[in-house]
């Protein structure tokens, strides 16, 4: 079982660009999003300091992140690699479960992608994550390259900000579209 001393703060940079963006969102009124704390059960705690110094994770969390943008309920994870290639295996099967369960209560979700290498972000849309699964289903690669990803979904950053709400209303827009045909 990971402990929180070997794995808590893989990804935190992208995780506090994310709070960051989200306060800013809040402060705005353009969104109200939530980071969701993964539950974890202490094993150790330094008495002097009252700090946890050794924890497992008590159950499987859901995805990082949940709110409301512009009236849509959102609930997104994140997600970060160093190579052009993203392994499906880091996309946990209770998370895609859970991403299906809210997308079919007709929330939006979706992932936030860090592609360290070429300091790119990318919004992975739901129904676009189902395609790469459904290619391992049928016997390709269990993962996906970065020129594989529609460019139109690369989120613009700002400064300290991340523009993902930008991503969402082309999502949206592409929704409406599509449920219109």
């Amino acid at each position: 079982m990971p402990t929180w001393n070997s794995r808590g703060l893989r990804g935190a940079s992208l995780e506090e660009l994310i709070n960051v963006t989200n306060d800013k969102y809040r402060e705005k009124k353009l969104a109200l999003v939530q980071k969701i704390p993964t539950p974890i059960k202490p094993i150790k705690i330094d008495k002097e300091t009252r700090h946890i110094t050794l924890a497992y994770f008590d159950q499987k969390s859901t995805v990082d992140y949940i709110g409301i943008a512009q009236g849509y309920a959102i609930a997104f994870d994140a997600k970060e690699c160093a190579k052009d290639t993203f392994p499906l295996a880091n996309i946990h099967p209770h998370q895609v479960q859970f991403m299906k369960e809210f997308e079919d209560q007709k929330g939006i979700s979706f992932l936030i992608l860090y592609f360290s290498r070429r300091d790119v972000y990318y919004y992975l849309r739901y129904f676009e994550m189902q395609l790469f699964f459904q290619r391992v289903k049928e016997g390709s690669a269990k993962q996906f390259r970065f020129d594989e990803l529609n460019p139109e979904y690369i989120i613009e950053r700002k400064g300290l900000y991340l523009c993902y709400l930008d991503c969402l209303n082309k999502d949206l827009m592409e929704r409406s579209i599509i449920s219109e045909s």
